[in-house]
């Protein structure tokens, strides 16, 4: 798996080492997320037709086995310094493939007997989703197809960096990743407008990668000392501002999170308060004056949502800005790898012999 080198030390001193509890999350793969997506997929089929859920799920499987070639298949990268290990997460992601078949192909047939029964109604049905319910189910499904063209990306700027390619070349890879990037924040984006809770859960995602989120993705910090740790050569100015704007970070990061604190607060003192009237004879305007408080204060979690996005697109900007364009290559490398194996470390816990 992963090997790190020693950590380095900024020239202007030591960077501020991120919280424990709170580290690097990532994006999709393994049975989990098999499992989240099907939910998701199973919601679909109220709205769409047959055909187009059949779709989905090539795209379901299709990304997932692209992410398997990126990772374990593409020259150059060193999945594993171990046979065995490299073997089991294989055949992990193999046997997750099929159950996956399996999975969706069960889920085919149920939802073709509940449409037997009257319990789905394909298009008209469609009237009684509210539309956060939709906007949601509809990045789930752009998510799928933005992984799918993702994995692509990546193999192509892999094979530009094994093979030399020139500096305009190599860029014009980067820039059209970079915009990639910033076209999947612009659709989460209007999926928290819809429904905040949604993007905060981030069901599309692993659980181990769920382990590490922060207000729906990676702590930029994050990023920037795994970039100051791994990233090689680097000169003593780059090293200082990364280490720069990783300090930045993080006390941003801190403001965002209290600003979540607070609304978490509030937002349980507002539910509190309503249990000690169970049972009393309060009038239903105040009942519904507190529930509708309590909803707002949720619709709040999405300005919050939007700027930590804000800030993830961000810090990848000031990367670019900071690197060559060859060592900004490597950089997008060396994140998505990383994201990739932990996608992969999940596999192998889940297809792990049990005790």
């Amino acid at each position: 798996m992963f090997v790190a080198s020693s950590p380095r030390k900024c020239p202007q001193g030591p960077c501020q080492a991120a919280r424990t509890a709170n580290q690097l999350q990532p994006g999709s793969s393994g049975s989990h997320r098999i499992d989240s997506m099907l939910g998701f997929a199973a919601e679909s089929a109220r709205r769409i037709r047959s055909a187009r859920h059949t779709n989905f799920s090539r795209l379901l499987i299709s990304a997932q086995a692209q992410e398997f070639n990126m990772v374990y298949a593409s020259p150059g990268t060193d999945a594993s310094t171990d046979p065995d290990i490299d073997k089991n997460i294989r055949m992990a992601y193999v046997q997750q493939l099929e159950d996956s078949r399996m999975k969706l192909t069960q889920l085919e047939q149920e939802l073709q007997r509940a449409r037997q029964q009257g319990i789905i109604i394909s298009t008209s049905g469609d009237q009684q989703r509210s539309t956060s319910e939709n906007e949601a189910l509809a990045f789930n499904m752009e998510y799928m197809r933005w992984l799918e063209e993702h994995n692509k990306q990546i193999n192509e700027l892999r094979s530009a960096v094994h093979t030399h390619a020139g500096d305009d070349d190599l860029q014009s890879i980067v820039s059209n990743f970079m915009a990639h990037h910033e076209e999947i924040f612009r659709i989460k984006g209007l999926a928290a407008k819809a429904d905040a809770l949604h993007v905060l859960s981030a069901t599309w995602r692993t659980p181990l990668e769920r382990c590490f989120l922060w207000l729906g993705g990676f702590r930029p910090s994050d990023l920037l000392k795994l970039l100051a740790d791994q990233l090689e050569p680097l000169t003593e100015q780059q090293l200082a501002s990364i280490c720069n704007q990783q300090q930045s970070s993080q006390e941003a990061e801190e403001t965002l999170s209290q600003g979540m604190e607070i609304i978490q607060d509030s937002l349980a003192k507002t539910v509190a308060s309503q249990l000690g009237r169970a049972g009393s004879s309060s009038s239903p305007s105040n009942a519904a004056d507190h529930t509708a408080a309590a909803l707002g204060k949720i619709g709040a979690m999405e300005s919050l949502l939007q700027q930590a996005d804000d800030m993830r697109m961000q810090s990848l900007q000031k990367m670019q800005r900071v690197l060559t364009t060859r060592q900004s290559a490597r950089a997008l490398l060396l994140i998505s790898d990383y994201f990739s194996r932990l996608r992969a470390l999940n596999s192998l816990w889940i297809a792990r012999p049990q005790q």
